[in-house]
């Protein structure tokens, strides 16, 4: 028995080498298997991280990479025409008083298009690498769009500390505070002890807690900022810069209005909506990624466009024009008698009394209307003031009239 079992025991010894590498040609041709499918529209070399920029079976990676380029394009010429063009009024006019609007204008079209750059974080999918700038730009980016939207909410409301470089001070106050927290909370999850970068989607949306605070008080001033701007639009007519710090006030509150709902919308669908529909690690990265992008465009058009536009318009406006009198002027200036100077005597009430003594006394039209009342017949020592009703009750004096 015991030869037998021996033999069989060295017979399996023998076999182990044959076994291990029939298992490793089945892995390698796995492998292989796996390795021959193909990503439409990918490379073959391709890794498969960076799949959803190019797979048209996923085509929303496609088609948002193409929005967020656009935008970012589109974001980066309007700041680089806005400097140029500040230059051109700095160089022409020294004294002008643009550098804070301008320099708080540029802040947020910086932001806009780095929201738009970190769009493709999220269509890349989790790495090592794209988790730091998915934690820390996203909060800082938005923080500082906000904050420059809130700025610009205090200084159309009329506050002094937000009048010009001090637009620039409060903006960069605001998104002080989002650097610190998102820098702390990256350092926690990046040496968290086992699991480096790793994180809940419920964690991800309470380090925006800060954000969400900026975009409320933004929201509410700019809500209430428009409702002055309409009362005052209904009630009296403001001029022409009035009536365009009316349009800002607008499309301030629009602009803050759509960014409030699409944050409730991708929260709501982040922590609940993926959840209930049994989706939540395929459609986290997606929706995200149309958030961003969705918020960029009402950044861009509600209040990237409008601004510079009317930042131009004004200080077009503020130029000095030199006064033209042609309209002031009579046409008959040669006149005979219009350009020699005048003393006065020509109106009868110039008139002294030696002139009067001179002079036969003639009939004078009066006009029915006139006082006969002469100031000579004033005696300064009556009292001329007119009687005021008196009362000793003082606590409701209104009471015995």
């Amino acid at each position: 028995m015991a030869p037998r079992f021996v033999f069989q025991l060295l017979f399996l010894v023998a076999q182990m080498p044959l076994m291990c590498q029939s298992q490793s040609n089945s892995t390698s041709t796995n492998s292989a298997k796996n390795k021959t499918v193909k990503i439409r529209g990918c490379g073959d070399d391709l890794d498969p991280v960076y799949r959803y920029l190019c797979d048209r079976r996923a085509a929303w990676g496609i088609v948002l990479e193409t929005l967020a380029t656009s935008g970012f394009l589109l974001s980066i010429g309007l700041l680089i025409g806005l400097l140029i063009w500040a230059l051109c009024v700095c160089i022409k006019r020294p004294s002008s008083n643009i550098g804070g609007s301008v320099v708080c204008m540029s802040m947020f079209l910086l932001a806009t298009a780095g929201i738009f750059g970190i769009t493709f974080a999220f269509i890349i999918q989790l790495t090592p690498q794209t988790c730091p700038t998915r934690l820390f730009l996203f909060g800082v980016l938005f923080s500082v769009a906000f904050s420059c939207l809130l700025a610009r909410c205090l200084a159309l409301l009329g506050f002094a500390a937000a009048r010009g470089w001090g637009e620039t001070g409060v903006a960069l106050g605001l998104v002080t505070v989002q650097i610190i927290i998102a820098t702390q909370w990256l350092i926690i999850v990046l040496v968290r002890d086992g699991r480096p970068c790793e994180y809940s989607q419920e964690e991800f949306v309470m380090l925006l807690i800060y954000v969400l605070c900026l975009l409320a008080i933004s929201l509410i001033m700019s809500v209430n900022l428009a409702c002055k701007s309409c009362i005052t639009y209904s009630y009296s007519y403001s001029g022409p810069s009035n009536q365009h710090g009316n349009l800002q006030a607008m499309l301030l509150a629009f602009t803050l209005i759509l960014s409030g709902s699409i944050w409730v919308v991708w929260i709501v669908m982040l922590n609940r909506g993926n959840v209930e529909i049994e989706k939540r690690p395929v459609w986290d990265d997606p929706v995200l990624s149309i958030a961003l992008v969705a918020n960029g465009w009402v950044f861009l058009m509600g209040h990237g466009l409008s601004q510079v536009a009317f930042l131009c318009k004004g200080e077009a406006r503020a130029k000095d024009v030199p006064l033209s009198f042609a309209g002031w002027t009579s046409p008959i200036a040669d006149t005979p008698g219009l350009n020699s100077p005048k003393e006065g005597k020509e109106n009868g009430s110039f008139e002294t009394e030696g002139d009067r003594r001179g002079r036969r006394t003639e009939p004078v039209l009066r006009s029915p209307y006139e006082s006969e009342f002469s100031m000579t017949e004033i005696d300064t020592e009556k009292d001329y003031t007119i009687p005021r009703p008196q009362t000793t009750n003082f606590e409701e004096p209104y009471d015995e009239y």
